[in-house]
């Protein structure tokens, strides 16, 4: 019998997560959805009906509530977090009672369960943060981490680190799309800007298997593509009014928002003296059994990396 729990999960990853989860599962196993809105519960249960389903009204600010469901939970994939840039950077009280006091709650509530394994969802903006987002994260990465010292092999807590999703609520992908059937030109924030991407099922599948092989204390990092957002522009654009050259004229430049980055950064070389390779992935820990070591004064940044999507790649991931 297995008991899984997704705090924050009726969003995006949480349903993509229960999609692709509830097949494997068995007679007897539960897959816990925790989150504090009933009506995407009743839509997703209504979508879904699946005997190992099970919904739970809470929000991870909630300690208690938090307990409740725990109960006969072996793992926790925490999801749950307010992320989106200009909300946090305006009500800051309210980002850290959910991204850092709940983390916190998480991890507490685990451990007096007995909770097997706990996997957090991080951020690329939490690696060197510049915004409230960011810095909130970066502050519940560390939470995880500690939390291994306290559990003392009781629970295990890792961190799974990735970029912008494709299809996640709050992507700019809806926005170009509703522009574009309009005729109206899209809106770019600068023509060099560019972010690492990664599809739902991408990040599904690469939280499953960073649970499958984490001991504790360790960061994921997915090896990710980067994407240029006029590159984005003229995937959604095509094949309605494609431009082979970025013109600025026809891009409205709006330029970067307060709390913004040019480009994203996955792993910074201060963190890079602890990192470690796999083929598909970078690990942070002080594990030193795994891989082999990054280079010294290595940093994986999204205007660095070696593998870029095309246009056409774009397009047949936003399809």
């Amino acid at each position: 019998m297995t008991g899984i729990l997704i705090t924050g999960g009726t969003g995006s990853f949480g349903a993509a997560f229960a999609r692709c989860a509830l097949p494997h599962l068995g007679a007897g196993d539960r897959l816990v959805i925790y989150s504090r809105d009933e009506q995407k519960q009743a839509t997703l249960e209504r979508e879904l009906q699946h005997d190992a389903l099970r919904f739970f009204v809470g929000d991870v600010r909630d300690r208690d509530r938090l307990e409740l469901a725990m109960r006969g939970i072996d793992m926790v994939i925490h999801a749950a977090a307010m992320k989106i840039i200009p909300t946090c950077e305006r009500d800051p009280f309210e980002c850290v009672h959910t991204n850092i006091i709940g983390a916190e709650n998480v991890a507490r509530a685990a451990l007096r369960y007995g909770v097997s394994k706990v996997i957090a969802l991080s951020t690329d903006k939490a690696a060197a943060p510049l915004n409230l987002y960011g810095a909130t994260k970066l502050a519940a990465e560390k939470l995880f981490m500690a939390a291994n010292t306290v559990a003392a092999g009781v629970t295990h807590y890792s961190v799974v680190r990735y970029g912008n999703v494709v299809g996640s609520r709050g992507s700019v992908i809806p926005l170009f799309k509703a522009l574009a059937r309009e005729g109206k030109p899209l809106p770019i924030t600068h023509p060099e800007m560019t972010r690492f991407w990664i599809t739902l099922d991408q990040a599904v599948a690469f939280v499953l298997s960073s649970a499958q092989m984490m001991r504790g204390a360790e960061v994921f990092i997915p090896k990710l593509p980067s994407m240029r957002i006029v590159d984005l522009a003229r995937a959604v654009e095509e094949p309605r009014d494609f431009r082979a050259d970025f013109k600025a004229a026809e891009h409205p430049i709006i330029g970067i928002r307060p709390g913004e980055k040019l480009h994203e950064t996955l792993l910074t070389e201060d963190e890079a003296r602890t990192a470690f390779e796999l083929d598909d992935r970078y690990v942070i820990t002080h594990r030193a059994d795994i891989a082999k070591r990054v280079p010294e004064g290595f940093a994986y940044r999204s205007n660095t990396n070696d593998r870029w999507l095309s246009v056409a790649e774009l397009q047949e991931m936003i399809a």
